[in-house]
Formats: C-alpha cells, structure tokens, sequence
C-alpha cells in the first residue's frame, strides 16, 4: 500500500458504533461523554490552525466544516454531508462540538466551549464556539 491508498470504513459499520453501540453504552449521559471524549481526541490529534481542522472533519468522515463568521472572541461554523451520512435527526454532534472547542481553546488560548444547533430540513448543523477573553488557559 502506497501513502496515497487509504482504507475506507463501510459507512454502515460506523454507523452502527457511532449511532447504537455508544449510544446504548453512554444512555443518559451521552451528551456529555461524547463532548468531553471530542475535546480528548482533540488533544490527540492537535491542528495547527482551524482550516487544518475542516479537513479533518472531511477526512474522518464527519462531514465539511465549513467557516461562517468569526469575530474577536466567537466563531460560527456549519457542518453539511450527504443526508445519510450526517443522519442529522439521529445523531448527536457533541463529539464534533467538543473537538472543535479543545482545539479553538489550544489555538486561541482562551477557555472555550461549542454549542451546536441542527436544522434537520436543511440538512446542517451549526457550531457556535465562544472563547472568554478574560480566561487564559
């Protein structure tokens, strides 16, 4: 295998972790793990700036990120994919929320989280991170 082959995970397959497996395994306490779990993937697999991020998202399968607005202290983003891929009206996105948070707050210094919103007829989510100028990690 060359560096340019990569292996691809059957959508179903991922599917059946992501949307039955955790979901059973986390029960009420989904939300939060899946957050706090993206913030730890985020240490793991740190960028060294946000587009890095966008393409991070593509090649993980997450969907495309893509920058809305940014201004001094928030940024918006919206996530868009196929519709069975992004399974919007079953999936949670507080993984990509939490990722997204850990890795503005390493690059900007500033505690930060990300809260997102799902607009399932459009077929989007949107990420709202807000970092706190007075709060220097």
């Amino acid at each position: 295998m060359t560096m340019t082959d990569t292996k691809t995970v059957p959508a179903f397959g991922y599917e059946l972790i992501r949307d039955h497996v955790l979901s059973t395994i986390l029960g009420k306490h989904e939300d939060d793990i899946l957050y706090w779990s993206g913030k730890e993937l985020a240490r793991s697999f740190q960028m060294f700036s946000m587009e890095e991020v966008s393409s991070f998202f593509e090649e993980a399968g997450w969907g495309v990120l893509t920058l809305d607005s940014l201004s001094k202290d928030e940024a918006f983003y919206t996530l868009t994919g196929e519709p069975d891929a992004l399974q919007i009206d079953k999936r949670c996105f507080r993984l990509e929320a939490g990722f997204l948070a850990q890795q503005q707050q390493k690059l900007g210094g500033f505690l930060t989280e990300c809260y997102e919103e799902k607009f399932i007829k459009k077929n989007i989510i949107h990420f709202h991170i807000k970092w706190d100028l007075k709060e220097k990690i």
